[in-house]
């Protein structure tokens, strides 16, 4: 854990774990407490509340302690309020919970992006697809292991409590690693609220147009699925997986690919990638070429998110800044993309949603150039001291 590569990959696959247990017994808590599904959808909101609440003080706490014990207690408090929803004894409680869970989620999310964007400067080489990844394998692991867990009829209160304590101690070793980063002496505090400025804001369209196709290709797949293309439902279910299983796959091996293409060609490639599959999926009417089209998705959105961060973090004030009003912007779009799709899949109907999807990632793919890297943001670093040398991850 003395390579920051490593201890920052950690980092990823752990945030990506919480995420991944927690979807699993969702199921559990609304049978315990007798939820509606109405009330469940409003607790299901509160996440995404707090984050939006959370994430744009995350730089200024960074730059008050420091990024590595900044991203060292925030992703402790991530796992840590993994067990919190299932503690929850009433709805009202369970509101509360899941508020902090998501600043939690959102203020970790901002500070581990920012790091990242500081341990690629120092490497002198992209990381960040690699990172994101390993977000998804810690997700897929997580969940199986919940999936395992719902299906032994094993507590949630116990299995969600095991699995925080197990996190917080892996985290403890990692967060050693991390470099130490601290603001300039005399440096302004970030802002507050850190808004996004202009090419922020313009890195932040293409962020929202794959954070859009990826939600709502997430949520959507399986009924799509089942009620266009009349597959059963475990063909209907193995496309959900399909989906994600090529982000994952993508985003593992994108590093190698933004080194050789540079970000902006990356994306232009995906983008096209992902209308093709945008576009397969709105004509099909039989399950496999769907299925296809949905695996090309994953495989062309896969990427660009990882690569805004990194953009994000050379544009604004600081790394810590700049991730932030993108976060903001991209949790907005995924909050959004299910329901809009749903809307429209209602008015007109499914093909016609997933068409709107295809012309959202053509803007993606034609907005690509607001990743070109500024000045500066590509330069190698001064060499690693010694006791981090060797950070490539095996």
């Amino acid at each position: 854990m003395r390579s920051p590569h490593r201890a920052i990959a950690v980092v990823f696959v752990l945030h990506g774990a919480v995420a991944g247990s927690l979807a699993t017994r969702i199921p559990w808590i609304q049978d315990r407490l007798d939820l509606s599904p109405g009330v469940l959808g409003l607790a299901l909101l509160c996440p995404s509340a707090g984050a939006f609440v959370g994430m744009p003080t995350a730089s200024r706490v960074a730059h008050r302690i420091g990024e590595r014990r900044a991203t060292r207690l925030l992703i402790a408090a991530w796992c840590a309020a993994v067990a919190l929803p299932a503690l929850a004894p009433a709805p009202a409680f369970l509101f509360g919970a899941m508020l902090l869970f998501g600043a939690a989620a959102g203020m970790s999310d901002v500070v581990m992006n920012a790091h990242a964007v500081s341990v690629e400067r120092h490497l002198g080489r992209p990381i960040m697809s690699g990172l994101h990844g390993l977000w998804c394998v810690g997700s897929l692991v997580a969940g199986g292991a919940g999936i395992l867990a719902a299906h032994a009829g094993i507590d949630a209160r116990l299995h969600l409590g095991l699995v925080a304590a197990v996190l917080v101690a892996a985290g403890v070793p990692a967060g050693r690693g991390l470099l130490d980063v601290r603001p300039d002496p005399g440096a302004p505090a970030p802002r507050r609220f850190a808004l996004p400025t202009r090419a922020v804001l313009a890195i932040g369209v293409v962020g929202f147009c794959a954070m859009f196709a990826e939600g709502a290709s997430t949520d959507w797949t399986a009924v799509y699925l089942t009620e266009v293309a009349g597959a059963g439902p475990g063909l209907a279910a193995a496309g959900y997986t399909v989906f994600v299983a090529c982000m994952a796959g993508t985003r593992l091996l994108g590093d190698r690919l933004v080194r050789r293409l540079g970000p902006v060609r990356v994306v232009r490639c995906a983008g096209v990638v992902a209308v093709l599959g945008g576009a397969t999926v709105t004509a099909s009417r039989a399950p496999w070429p769907a299925v296809g089209g949905f695996a090309l998705l994953g495989v062309g959105v896969a990427t660009v998110v990882p690569l805004v961060f990194t953009a994000a973090g050379s544009a604004g004030a600081t790394p810590g800044e700049g991730v932030a009003g993108v976060a903001t912007i991209t949790y907005l779009s995924g909050l959004t993309a299910p329901a809009v799709t749903g809307w429209t899949a209602g008015a007109l109907s499914y093909p016609a949603a997933f068409a709107m999807i295809t012309c959202v990632v053509a803007v993606m793919t034609v907005s690509a150039g607001a990743l070109a890297p500024r000045g500066g943001a590509t330069a190698r670093p001064p060499a690693e001291p010694a006791e981090h040398a060797g950070s490539a991850l095996p």
